[in-house]
């Protein structure tokens, strides 16, 4: 019996990857003009080393993945111009709603810093919904690692296996899954993510009910 619903946040609940991969393909043709979009696309839902490795490779210049994060960080604030209103998923809400109506106890387990996810939250005047609001950067190890999950479930106070997360990334749900807990992917197939490991598939936030009433 499933108890508690657990949201990833960028590619889930704000239509984000592909708005921050063009400040990635800016920095990267600043450097490389003949970079690609599509040589970018190993940074979306990646370890910070992983997604900065995949930065090093487009570009060939020699330079580490540690430099040009550093120097993207020191010139680039991507953040200050996001308008995130402009990419929330509208249906987001009306799921929350319904999830709460029917007792699911609620989490965010993001990968990104606490600052941006409470903004995010704030924005989209969606924050009371979650009980629990857990950042990646609480821990050594990020996504596939499971530990942000086994850690959201303890403060949920949710057994990992009456967790149903919705992921959209290779690493989330590999991460999710390793922590034992039931996962749907929010299909996406501009980036190559590899969503076979999900227990289910589905194209629109709102076909969580549906998956809900199957377990």
């Amino acid at each position: 019996m499933i108890e508690a619903v657990i949201f990833d946040m960028d590619g889930v609940l704000i239509d984000s990857e592909g708005a921050y991969l063009q400040f990635d393909l800016a920095f990267a043709r600043s450097k490389n003009p003949e970079v690609t979009l599509e040589q970018l696309y190993g940074m979306v839902g990646s370890s910070r080393e992983d997604a900065w490795g995949c930065m090093a490779r487009a570009i060939g210049n020699g330079q580490t993945w540690e430099e040009l994060r550093d120097e993207f960080r020191g010139s680039v604030d991507v953040f200050s111009q996001m308008d995130y209103p402009s990419i929330f998923r509208q249906e987001a809400r009306t799921v929350l709603e319904w999830l709460k109506q029917q007792g699911y106890r609620l989490a965010l387990a993001s990968s990104t810093q606490m600052d941006i996810i409470q903004r995010v939250l704030r924005e989209n005047q969606i924050g009371g919904y979650f009980s629990q609001v857990v950042s990646g950067g609480q821990f050594r190890r990020s996504k596939p690692d499971p530990e942000i999950y086994h850690y959201t479930a303890a403060r949920l106070g949710v057994k990992e296996s009456r967790c149903f997360v919705v992921e959209d990334s290779t690493f989330g749900i590999t991460a999710a899954k390793r922590a034992g807990m039931t996962v749907a992917a929010l299909e996406d197939d501009r980036f190559g993510f590899d969503q076979s490991g999900a227990d289910f598939r589905i194209r629109d936030l709102r076909e969580i009910p549906d998956c809900l009433k199957q377990l």
